[in-house]
């Protein structure tokens, strides 16, 4: 089956909305938030777990996958979903900001970009048209185009010349595309100008591709910078196409993105949280390493319906990471992943029953502001999930 995109709903006094993705491994319900699976797993977990706590897309990375094991490894065992056993629908992205991570390690050409492994060094050059016969091989549901990840700061010149190039590589990518029922994704760039991110727009769709992703945002920008961006150029997108913010993010993040019109998300803060201990509950974050948890015999979250708040306490999960075993990596992973599935699911639910404007303010009065906990387990520059 080909991919495709249904609009169902659109919230009355907001820019949110209802959707289904539909792909040869299965449906997803947008807004959805992808769990990122950076080598073909998403840390700690199996794919069965993964389904159970509600998870029906995760994302892949083509720059990892493409160093260790090899596409062509991935492709002769017959695709990433048999290769790593996950059944559901997988996205790729095109290692734009892997790449645009590596600094010095990497030189940006017309053609496409040579770089240094961050593994061992080896040198490497990808092209628009490498990186669609990455994804390809890899199998793909959907995939992203090659760009230029602007970094933040920049100058509105270097922001206009990084659109350009990325408009220029998205028509290449679009071109070496081949027709097998794998959906591409145009990204849109152009910095923290408004009129550059229109210009994108203008261009990007022009080509005409089957989704459209924000990129060059959470890069280290202000969060009201990113949320101006967010909401200023969302709605210049295409109706009945998805919508991606790419790399994002808090739940405070995936709120305000909603509300703008935004329908999928992928960010490592869930996993890479849960492995330093930070836990997301519906009454704020928990550090679970802090000594007032030591004789804490509560559930990390008492409203949560998964299997290590069911079955575990604060306590314990203390003690595990503390005593830096395995298994608090397990149960804390799975907690977090099914914080962001059922806050996605209560999303859903608020936007069809016209009440997510309160349930926004609702949450965000609950969580507030991003905290120092959340920025010490951000991805770092070449940083891998």
């Amino acid at each position: 089956m080909a991919y495709s995109f249904t609009l169902l709903k659109k919230d009355p006094r907001s820019n949110a909305r209802l959707g289904i993705i539909t792909t040869s491994h299965g449906e997803v319900k947008t807004p959805v938030f992808m769990p990122v699976g950076t080598q073909g797993t998403v840390k700690a977990l199996l794919p069965e777990t993964l389904k159970g706590l509600g998870v029906e897309v995760i994302l892949g990375n083509m720059y990892h996958l493409y160093l260790r094991p090899g596409h062509e490894l991935v492709r002769d065992f017959g695709g990433l979903h048999r290769f790593m056993n996950w059944p559901g629908p997988i996205l790729t992205d095109s290692g734009g900001y892997q790449i645009f991570s590596l600094g010095a390690l990497r030189q940006i050409k017309e053609e496409g970009v040579v770089f240094q492994s961050h593994i061992d060094g080896s040198r490497h050059f990808i092209s628009p048209e490498s990186a669609i016969e990455i994804q390809e091989a890899l199998g793909a549901d959907i995939m992203m185009c090659f760009d230029e990840c602007t970094p933040y700061p920049a100058d509105r010149k270097y922001a206009k010349e990084s659109l350009d190039l990325t408009v220029r590589w998205a028509e290449r990518c679009k071109k070496a595309q081949k027709e097998n029922g794998q959906a591409l994704f145009g990204i849109i760039q152009g910095g923290v100008y408004p009129d550059l991110r229109k210009e994108a727009v203008e261009m990007i769709t022009r080509i005409g591709f089957d989704g459209y992703a924000l990129g060059g945002l959470s890069v280290g920008e202000p969060k009201e910078l990113m949320w101006r961006v967010t909401g200023e150029t969302a709605p210049l997108l295409p109706a009945d196409k998805a919508r991606y913010l790419m790399g994002v993010g808090t739940p405070e993040d995936i709120l305000e993105a909603v509300f703008h019109g935004i329908d999928m998300f992928d960010c490592v803060l869930p996993t890479r949280g849960a492995r330093n201990g930070l836990l997301f509950t519906n009454k704020g974050k928990v550090v679970i390493k802090n000594a007032r948890y030591r004789d804490d015999a509560s559930p990390p979250d008492e409203s949560c319906d998964c299997y290590t708040c069911k079955h575990y306490s604060r306590a314990y999960l203390r003690h595990l990471f503390v005593a830096k075993e395995i298994l608090a990596m397990v149960l804390n992973t799975i907690h977090n992943v099914r914080f962001y599935m059922n806050l996605m699911e209560r999303i859903r639910t608020a936007i069809r029953e016209d009440r997510f404007v309160e349930f926004r303010r609702e949450c965000l009065n609950r969580h507030g502001r991003e905290s120092e906990e959340d920025a010490c387990v951000r991805p770092a520059a070449g940083e891998t999930e």
